[in-house]
């Protein structure tokens, strides 16, 4: 996490080239049509940045609108708290800049239409930024009522803001005991929102695929191992957990199976209640 140093109100995101972190690119208000979906299978996404300042290689190819010089590169996509501080970022992939405009947001601003690639904003994610940025997302469950498709989302950016989660704080010594609620368990995402609050409080992330669980149990990620997790409601969890999945060689097994082999091999131990 840093602070991208905001010049004005209003000013939620931030550009940086991916190649020189010293090419700063500037400050936009707003990035209407980033967290959509996909328009195509290559990821190809047109974004209005209103109220952006461009700066660096992005001011650059503004003066080349219409030529090949109009590509400004790969960059990082800042998403800025209320101070300014990074809360997460994206990679963009050849931002190329398609239009420009003055704009209403302020004098000596202008409103840039990109083209870029980005297959990691998902639709949906904005609403998740939005309630970390204002502070509202402070209580456990809120991830209860959301679509499928909305707690995918709501998972990617469980993933992208850790470190703001976190700030800095070091992992929980071993032998802690977790509680993990089972009550909204209902498949392979829900358990992955269930065990990201467990381990780390709302919004929290401990994982978003088996790897990445497997990955977290190893350290580095809010819990240390050995510990305790008290699986609440596991009954009803492992009722709806019973997806077949590859185990090793041809065995396979129910995910709720196989969740507690990872568990065991990474030294938790899980209490089901």
């Amino acid at each position: 996490m840093r602070t991208a140093g905001r010049g004005s109100e209003g000013q939620n995101y931030a550009l940086t080239s991916d190649e020189d972190d010293s090419d700063f690119w500037g400050f936009a208000h707003e990035a209407e049509g980033l967290f959509t979906p996909l328009p195509d299978e290559e990821g190809a996404r047109r974004v209005h940045l209103a109220g952006c300042l461009p700066q660096g290689g992005l001011l650059r190819s503004v003066d080349h609108l219409g030529s090949r010089r109009a590509v400004a590169g790969n960059a990082w996509f800042e998403l800025l708290d209320g101070d300014g501080a990074t809360m997460g970022s994206y990679f963009l992939n050849e931002v190329t800049i398609i239009d420009v405009g003055p704009s209403v947001r302020g004098p000596g601003l202008v409103d840039l239409t990109v083209m870029l690639w980005c297959e990691n904003a998902l639709a949906g994610a904005e609403q998740v930024w939005d309630l970390i940025s204002t502070g509202h997302l402070n209580r456990t469950g809120m991830w209860h009522e959301l679509s499928p498709e909305d707690r995918r989302a709501w998972l990617s950016v469980a993933l992208w803001s850790r470190a703001y989660h976190r700030q800095g704080r070091p992992d929980s010594p071993a032998g802690q005991v977790f509680t993990l609620d089972g009550r909204h368990i209902v498949d392979r995402d829900t358990f992955y929102c269930a065990i990201g609050e467990a381990i780390n409080g709302p919004g929290g992330y401990f994982g978003w695929n088996l790897d990445a669980l497997d990955d977290c149990l190893r350290g580095g990620w809010g819990a240390t191992t050995p510990f305790t997790l008290r699986w609440g409601s596991s009954a009803e969890a492992r009722a709806r957990l019973v997806e077949r999945v590859p185990a090793g060689g041809d065995r396979q097994v129910a995910l709720f199976d196989l969740l507690l082999e990872i568990f065991e091999e990474r030294g938790v131990s899980v209490s089901l209640r």
